[in-house]
């Protein structure tokens, strides 16, 4: 059986659980196919996109801070990248990459299919406005959300991820500056970069209630900060993006081989390790 290549690019990806990930679809399923991690930025990722394809490579994922990037590479998108104006999966079809998004379907899957959340009628927040925010975006539209408000630290980019959707009644963009006179949310989405590096993200409790459902988009050190605030502003539901990571991957998977792999096993599993780790640090 010819062994496929499958790849993950963006930075930092170190702590990329993707590769695991797929491994694992690939063993339940059968399929033969190894899938490597390239750390790569902006500037090159053209030169190691088109190398990957020199050298068989059937599709990738793409992580920050590639997916916009991905989107101009893509020759043929389907419905979900062209929506969201991001790309997070390629496909090798030819000569040219066809291009898709599955973070808005894995994150919707995770919360109302896995953990059985209800997000009709919710007033979202949505912290960031980058290609994490993008990708989601339309999926929680569809999902039923009564609206989203974008708030980015650079307003322009809030601005024209609320142009994109040009529905006023349902998207629009606000300035940071202004969290602390928008009122209480039922929905708050981090789709920010923050938890990457040192920065720390100052949020006020007031666009909080006990119903808020708080969600990070990261995971594992990444999403930290704000799962403790959220869980200090005594949010109802906290969660953060393992979850979303494994549907996403799953939705991915599927594109590829035209087969769904069952998510239960890892979502055990991962999340198992995740507890065993935090009982380790507190010994």
């Amino acid at each position: 059986m010819t062994r496929k290549h499958y790849a993950l690019f963006g930075r930092p990806i170190g702590h990329s659980l993707s590769p695991r990930i797929h491994a694992a679809f690939a063993r339940q399923t059968g399929i033969s196919l190894d899938y490597a991690a390239h750390d790569c930025g902006a500037t090159e990722f053209s030169q190691r996109l088109a190398a990957f394809a020199e050298n068989g490579g059937a599709g990738a994922n793409i992580t920050q801070p590639l997916k916009s990037v991905a989107f101009t590479y893509a020759g043929t998108l389907g419905a979900s990248a062209q929506r969201a104006g991001v790309v997070n999966t390629l496909t090798r079809r030819g000569d040219a990459w066809h291009g898709d998004n599955t973070d808005g379907a894995g994150l919707v899957r995770d919360l109302t299919e896995r953990l059985g959340l209800d997000l009709r009628g919710r007033r979202t927040l949505m912290l960031g406005a980058g290609g994490a925010a993008a990708g989601v975006l339309p999926a929680l539209l569809d999902a039923g959300v009564e609206s989203v408000t974008l708030v980015n630290r650079t307003s322009q980019r809030a601005e024209l991820l609320s142009e994109r959707h040009d529905d006023p009644r349902r998207v629009h963009a606000r300035y940071w500056e202004d969290l602390a006179t928008l009122g209480a949310f039922d929905f708050v989405v981090d789709a920010t970069s923050v938890g990457h590096g040192a920065d720390a993200i100052d949020l006020p409790f007031a666009i909080t209630s006990a119903r808020t459902l708080a969600v990070s988009l990261s995971y594992g050190a990444a999403a930290s900060r704000f799962l403790a605030w959220a869980r200090a502003a005594g949010c109802s539901d906290v969660h953060d993006g393992l979850g979303m990571l494994i549907e996403q991957a799953a939705e991915s998977f599927e594109i590829w081989h035209v087969v769904r792999p069952d998510t239960t096993p890892l979502h055990r599993d991962l999340h198992a390790d995740r507890s065993e780790a935090a009982l380790l640090a507190t010994d």
